[in-house]
């Protein structure tokens, strides 16, 4: 195991076990916050970029939606170097490094005028949003909890869900300012914001003689819970014994089947809402901004549950949720069915969201968990790339996204039968 530890700056806060309160609290907040950067300025905003390209430029949705997928490329590829990296330096200087590549990337999107070039302003922005906001945080607090992870992971998520709301106004400064401009003052913000969160995040919890969730070596209510543990106690698994696991297998396909929802959505909605349906772009900034306050809701109650309940079997009915939703987004055109389907698909995409993670962690440890999520990201960015695209070719070739929604429901209702028969993996110091 690497033994390289990050410097610890003086104009950050520092670790303490005599603090009142918990140091890992401060970088679930830090963390999240960078989150909501990505989620409010590039995750939620895409589909409204796609519209405003769309008027600008004449692009179909089949060429938009590649610049989706390629986004998906650079993460499913670069993700088992990413996640090697994050074990080998730690997360605070790959956050920073990645913010700084995010910035770059939208500087490079308001310079946009042809689809070449965006294609390559969408790679760095997702090599930028990849390192800043998804694996770091993920590695960052899973070394710092253990009891309440799938709380804290929730946490981590409603960073990104918060971003929703904030469509309401980020897609009139959008329309205000042209998306250009504002752009470019996405990647001041990023720069301004993110990169003083990014300080705050420590590596793990045992370099300042504290342990997970805020235990003290030594300290009697520790030797209690450890003692009581038992069978509980955490795995280790190498990226090697992982991959020979069933589990990592099927909770990644699950993982993938399930973003065939997200993605589509994050792509098309908005499209669909304004141009199908007929409403208006703050109409449809309405519902995703409705849409991912449920997620944030779910977040918090799917990670209240995840501690104290089955997750595999939340994430089995989270699965179903999204299947409804999608039908009922494809059946039905009425503004009151819009708001149903943002209520469920929110509610499901929050609560299922940070338990597939939290389940990575409890079966395969903390050990090695940048390569964990790192692989695992080239499966379940076959979701996200396969999703938008499918949609987009879908309505180019028939004037409709009625097919792709309907696929794409049937999927995620099938894809529940993979966390089915995902039970965790026996600890490999147990094995013969």
């Amino acid at each position: 195991m690497v033994q390289t530890t990050e410097s610890r700056p003086p104009a950050t806060p520092r670790p303490d076990q005599r603090s009142r309160v918990f140091y890992g609290w401060w970088i679930v907040a830090a963390c999240a916050g960078v989150r909501t950067l990505q989620g409010s300025l590039l995750l939620h905003a895409f589909g409204t970029y796609v519209v405003l390209l769309e008027r600008t430029f004449g692009w179909t949705r089949s060429e938009l939606s590649l610049a989706f997928l390629l986004q998906r490329v650079e993460s499913g590829l670069a993700g088992p170097l990413e996640g090697w990296l994050v074990d080998r330096f730690g997360p605070r200087k790959m956050m920073i490094a990645g913010l700084f590549t995010f910035a770059a990337g939208f500087l490079l999107l308001s310079r946009v005028d042809s689809l070449p070039s965006l294609y390559i302003a969408m790679l760095v922005l997702a090599l930028g949003a990849s390192v800043s906001s998804m694996l770091a945080p993920n590695v960052a607090v899973v070394n710092w909890f253990r009891r309440r992870r799938a709380l804290v992971l929730a946490l981590l998520t409603t960073g990104m869900a918060v971003g929703g709301p904030l469509q309401t106004i980020v897609v009139p400064a959008m329309q205000a300012m042209g998306w250009q401009q504002f752009a470019l003052l996405s990647a001041g913000i990023i720069l301004a914001v993110g990169l003083p969160l990014a300080a705050v995040v420590r590596w793990r919890p045992e370099e300042y003689g504290l342990l997970p969730d805020g235990d003290v070596p030594g300290d009697q209510r520790t030797e209690t819970r450890e003692a009581t543990a038992g069978s509980d106690a955490e795995s280790s698994f190498t990226i090697r014994q992982t991959l020979h696991t069933r589990a990592f297998w099927f909770l990644s396909l699950g993982h993938a089947s399930s973003l065939l929802v997200v993605s589509s959505v994050q792509v098309h909605l908005v499209a669909h809402i304004n141009v199908s349906l007929g409403y208006s772009l703050g109409q449809a900034a309405s519902i995703t901004a409705l849409m991912t306050t449920f997620t944030v809701i779910g977040t918090l109650v799917g990670g209240w549950l995840g501690d104290r309940f089955s997750k595999r079997g939340i994430i089995v009915l989270a699965m179903f949720g999204h299947m409804t939703a999608m039908l009922l987004l494809t059946l039905f055109s009425s503004f009151a069915v819009l708001i149903t389907f943002a209520v469920i698909n929110g509610f499901a995409w929050g609560t299922r969201g940070p338990l597939i993670n939290a389940l990575r962690a409890d079966y395969f440890g903390r050990a090695s968990f940048g390569k964990v999520m790192g692989f695992s990201s080239m499966i379940i960015g076959l979701g996200t790339m396969i999703g938008p695209m499918f949609a987009g070719v879908v309505y180019d070739l028939t004037g409709t996204y009625h097919i792709a929604f309907v696929v794409t429901a049937i999927a995620a209702g099938l894809a529940s039968l993979f966390f089915v028969f995902a039970p965790p993996p026996p600890n490999p110091g147990s094995r013969a």
